[in-house]
């Protein structure tokens, strides 16, 4: 049982054989706690002290599987992308449909616009005429006065776009915004957005101020923070073939049905939200890998997506089918905000492999590579889904797993991989497949 824990002061100050020791002594056995944190630090102390600055009370690391998923022929040019994730049947689902559409063309994509969003959240309780009539000078001002933040990105192409006028007045009293547009080139933008929020506050405040007659209480900001839906920082990937190009793709079924079966899968998707979800799910299986892979923040990737997927007022499908003079497209529509310089790029060993191997991608380029691996894994997934169902590949992959949980012996890994070439996996029926090898070898 574990021992009750008390409220701790200092603990980030403490250093990490500290903190692990601390952590260890809550439970009932520390001695083996210790060895199996100790035991997934990375033998070279450079790149561990590295993998701890990179987080807060950092106690080891927490490994996942970097892998390749080949095959990925994206704008004519052949990839091998690499996938971060856990899950084998992802990469095994994403690598299955690049071969497939390889020869028929490969993935297309197109970067629609790259535009970032930011907001400064204020509180307005002054004469409202005041505002609207000199907002054109206070946008100037705003833009001037962050002169020397966005002097680099203006460099590179980038830079402030436009700032606007936003009133919520009718949600909450005196509640508006500023909201501004960015261009941040080849880095996600976070700190630069969030850098010309701040200034833009202190610029504003100064601005109120220098009014004539302002009030003690007329301006409250509120708060200053990039936004992480950027339904403007959008690309769209897509897949096409002759529909006769389908004809046993999966053994005994048309093209012509398949093509249709196939269109119904996503239509269901699109009206109703409980498929939707894990429709969705699986377009970020494989987009997910591909931005942990690339050291950039998956969680401000799905948060966009999902409130993309929501925006019409239901949520819906990301992909759509069309069906047309013979023709089979399937596309995917996604807002996706990435960057390749700034944050884990030029820190993490591995991101930095990744960018390697992808050929040192631009922002849009790595847009594209992201989507063409969420829309294979979503053609894969339903591909079963309307055919063999989800769970005979799924199982499959995870044999291994299982085989691990029961303590299956190398030796004995061989005739239950055969068996299961015919047979639905599951837990119990390998332990029972076990156990008649074991009694087997007992006779």
């Amino acid at each position: 049982m574990n021992k009750p824990i008390d409220r701790v002061e200092g603990f980030s100050k403490l250093s990490q054989i500290e903190k692990r020791q601390h952590v260890a002594d809550v439970l009932d056995n520390p001695n083996e706690v210790l060895e199996l944190l100790a035991g997934f630090a990375h033998q070279n102390p450079e790149i561990q002290e590295l993998l701890s600055e990179f987080s807060e009370n950092t106690l080891t690391n927490f490994p996942l599987p970097y892998c390749i998923s080949p095959n990925f022929k994206i704008d004519g040019k052949n990839y091998l992308v690499p996938m971060v994730i856990e899950e084998s049947s992802v990469v095994a689902a994403a690598s299955n449909a690049a071969k497939f559409w390889f020869d028929k063309g490969g993935f297309r994509t197109e970067i629609i616009n790259t535009e970032k969003v930011g907001q400064v959240h204020f509180i307005w309780r002054d004469d409202l005429y005041k505002l609207h009539n000199n907002f054109d000078a206070l946008k100037q001002q705003l833009i001037a006065g962050t002169m020397d933040i966005t002097e680099n990105m203006r460099n590179r192409g980038g830079g402030i776009l436009d700032i606007v006028l936003k009133d919520f007045s009718h949600e909450e009293p005196g509640l508006m915004q500023l909201f501004a547009t960015f261009e941040t080139v080849d880095s996600m933008g976070a700190n630069f957005i969030n850098s010309c929020l701040e200034r833009f506050a202190s610029i504003f405040k100064d601005w109120y101020n220098q009014l004539d007659h302002p009030k003690d209480d007329g301006l409250e900001v509120v708060m200053c923070i990039l936004s992480n839906l950027t339904p403007n920082c959008m690309v769209k990937c897509w897949v096409e073939c002759d529909i006769a190009d389908l004809d046993n793709y999966v053994p005994g079924t048309s093209g012509e049905d398949f093509a249709r079966r196939f269109r119904t899968a996503v239509r269901i998707a699109q009206v109703d939200p409980f498929r939707a979800t894990t429709h969705n799910k699986g377009i970020y299986n494989g987009i997910d890998a591909v931005v942990l892979a690339s050291g950039n923040d998956f969680r401000a990737v799905e948060a966009c997506g999902h409130a993309f997927a929501s925006m019409s007022g239901q949520y819906r499908s990301l992909t759509d089918v069309q069906i047309d003079h013979g023709r089979f497209v399937f596309t995917l529509h996604l807002p996706l905000a990435l960057g390749v310089v700034g944050g884990l790029t030029n820190l993490h060993p591995l991101v930095k492999l990744t960018n390697k191997l992808l050929g040192n991608p631009s922002a849009q380029q790595l847009m594209g590579i992201a989507a063409a691996a969420g829309l294979a894994n979503n053609f894969g997934a339903v591909k079963s889904l309307v055919t063999t169902g989800i769970q005979r590949g799924h199982m499959k992959m995870h044999l291994f797993n299982i085989m691990k949980q029961l303590g299956v012996e190398k030796h004995e890994q061989a005739p239950i991989i055969e068996y299961f070439k015919d047979h639905v996996v599951s837990v119990s029926e390998v332990r029972k497949c076990l156990e008649l090898i074991r009694d087997k070898a007992q006779a």
